[in-house]
């Protein structure tokens, strides 16, 4: 449905006497931190875990044999032989492909195709998927195994995502399976406990299943190789798997901070990766982990200068440094999803710039041309400027309307997808790591594809709903979660004037007080549209 002005001025009316709640916390101010401006983490004091209290048990009879237990068969595991293997929906070829999984991996089999030829495998517990018997090296007795444990989805329609079976927790984790489109967005959840509470609880029940958040490296290890401070970290991370939310992970540091000890990249390619592992075993889903982060995204826009420790963009750089963070993920937790670093849109080719397609061409010949022990998802940058979401990019780049290049369409990740066509890495899928539009009246650099280009908030809620809508109808089985821009950061309104800091036009929300909420019509045509797809309805729906 679109969402109508004139029922989104209803919701306002009575959001403005419904929502008028006790004030929370004090006046204390906070720092002002960007996506890479981030402050040191406070220390606070956690209180200590309760220790574990035996169960005192009564002393037992001795049995009889009639009453001896019948024995408990042993788990049977697989690990995998091929150097890439797709684990699907359902067993066959024909049923959607939910994850891939690497040479090496291990998992539980718990259960067998009718026909002996497909295993469904599980991890921690919980199913993930089937996958072909004859790429795994069996460890057990595949007698002691019951024949399919379910009857699996059969392939979804073109107009709605792929469906998968629900996300069973392993323990209290979600896996890191995703379906096709899946539903993400970016949140600021570092600065404010209750805040960060708030707005997961508003992005469940608005249907999202990811969320995204940056780990800074210099706010954890910031203080020496080594010295980590998981205060901040650990709040976050739990604040997530609590909410029922998957938990994205971009790894970065500023780049504009020049006292950090680690430095810049390339340099710093090996401490970065032992921060990763660091981070990536103290998080690695497992049931005696702090936490999970079922996905990691290696580093941000390294086709630019400035994020590469100002050096000339260089693929064959980045590749070496990708990979050697993503073996150190995967030692730590081989379960987990490595993402590459979405790249910045531009059309200069300099020492300071290198065009994103140019890029991605480039580490494709940088990795042989297969990306295994790189990437398990290749990460893109999708911002739609001044185009609807359906636009060719042939269209954006013969219009100066839409800015007179083919990045400046969203459907320019289908340039990038031809790209993972042809080297033939046709398996893997594309992530989304930050899409949107902004209605931006105020900054000359964004106003021009923003209020100047017609685009209001009620435009941005149709074409952020159409993008999802059109990814679910055109871009199955190879397009994975589509993470947006973005939750509301309240920081944004220290100075008393959000409108001047770019990314207050972008968001789908207000930002908001913890005793008030202040809707924009995004994220209540996405609740809408995400519920509905679903099955669900949208509870701030105001119709």
């Amino acid at each position: 449905m679109t969402f109508r002005k004139q029922h989104f001025t209803l919701l306002l009316v009575a959001l403005l006497a419904l929502i008028a709640l006790t004030a929370c916390g004090g006046d204390e101010e906070e720092p002002t931190p960007t996506p890479t401006k981030t402050p040191v983490p406070v220390q606070v004091e956690s209180a200590p875990a309760p220790a574990d209290t035996p169960v005192p048990v009564a002393p037992a009879q001795q049995p009889t044999a009639a009453d001896q237990p019948a024995p408990v068969a042993q788990p049977v595991f697989g690990v995998i032989n091929a150097t890439e293997l797709n684990v699907r929906s359902g067993p066959g070829t024909t049923f959607d492909i939910l994850r891939a999984a690497t040479e090496g991996q291990r998992f539980e089999i718990v259960a067998v195709s009718e026909d002996g030829t497909w295993a469904q495998l599980a991890e921690n517990g919980a199913a993930i998927g089937w996958t072909a018997l004859e790429f795994l090296t069996v460890e057990g007795d595949l007698a002691s195994l019951g024949g399919e444990a379910s009857t699996a989805s059969q392939p979804a329609s073109a107009n709605q995502p792929a469906a998968v079976a629900p996300a069973t927790p392993a323990g209290t984790f979600l896996d890191a399976s995703m379906t096709s489109p899946d539903f993400g967005g970016q949140a600021f959840l570092w600065w404010r406990e209750e805040v960060a509470h708030r707005d997961l609880e508003l992005m469940k029940d608005s249907g999202f299943r990811w969320v995204k958040q940056s780990f800074a490296w210099e706010t954890i290890e910031g203080a020496g190789k080594g010295v980590y401070d998981w205060t901040v970290a650990d709040r976050v991370v739990r604040q997530a798997n609590e909410s029922g939310l998957k938990l994205l992970a971009r790894l970065s540091s500023d780049p504009d901070k020049t006292n950090f000890w680690a430095g810049h990249p390339p340099g710093n390619a090996a401490n970065f990766a032992d921060f990763a592992a660091a981070l990536a075993g103290r998080y690695n889903c497992s049931p005696s982990a702090v936490g999970c982060i079922q996905a990691y995204q290696i580093w941000n826009e390294p086709n630019l200068a400035r994020e590469w420790g100002d050096n000339r963009p260089n693929p064959a750089e980045y590749v070496q440094f990708l990979g050697t963070a993503y073996a150190a993920i995967k030692r730590a937790n081989p379960n987990a999803l490595v993402i590459n670093a979405g790249m910045a849109p531009t059309g200069d080719d300099s020492a300071l710039a290198m065009p994103d397609d140019k890029f991605y061409d480039q580490m494709y010949q940088a990795m042989g041309g297969n990306s295994n022990g790189y990437f398990d998802a290749l990460g893109v940058h999708g911002a739609g400027f001044a185009a609807p979401p359906e636009l060719d990019p042939a269209e954006a780049a013969a219009n100066q309307k839409y800015g007179g290049y083919r990045f400046f369409a969203f459907r320019h990740v289908e340039d990038i997808r031809n790209i993972m066509v042809r080297y033939g890495d046709t398996n893997k899928k594309i992530v989304i790591l930050e899409f949107g539009w902004t209605y931006d009246s105020v900054n000359p650099d964004y106003k021009w594809h923003g209020a100047d280009a017609g685009i209001d908030m009620f435009v941005q809620a149709d074409y952020l709903k159409r993008a999802y809508q059109y990814a679910a109808a055109n871009w199955q089985p190879w397009i994975g979660v589509m993470s947006l821009l973005t939750m509301p950061n309240l920081d944004w309104m220290n100075d008393g004037n959000p409108n001047d800091e770019e990314q207050y036009w972008w968001a789908i929300m207000e930002p908001s007080n913890i005793n008030e909420l202040i809707w924009r019509p995004a994220i209540i045509e996405l609740c809408i549209y995400f519920n509905g797809v679903s099955g669900q309805s949208c509870k701030y729906d105001p119709n």
